[in-house]
């Protein structure tokens, strides 16, 4: 089993952490402020070089006002689209 960032799913994940930021109008600056993170380790987590653990995935949602079990909702709805678009 490859890790898990180098599977398609994760790079689902980040592009969902990207838009989940931006929809909230922050910068990377400012989340990682809110996290007491560097701007440079939330860039890496958004460009799919850094793996997120669940503690940090609802970290994050949650400086982007979005609760986790929203973030895993759609997270699982986007995997679904995916799924579905690539059997045609």
């Amino acid at each position: 089993m490859p890790k898990t960032i180098y599977r398609p799913e994760y790079a689902v994940l980040v592009e969902l952490v990207r838009e989940m930021r931006l929809e909230a109008g922050l910068t990377q600056t400012d989340v990682s402020k809110q996290l007491g993170v560097t701007q440079s380790h939330l860039s890496d987590v958004e460009r799919g070089t850094r793996r997120l653990d669940l503690i940090e995935l609802r970290d994050l949602a949650g400086a982007c006002g979005v609760s986790l079990a929203d973030a895993v909702a759609e997270f699982e709805t986007r995997l679904k689209k995916k799924r579905t678009s690539a059997k045609r």
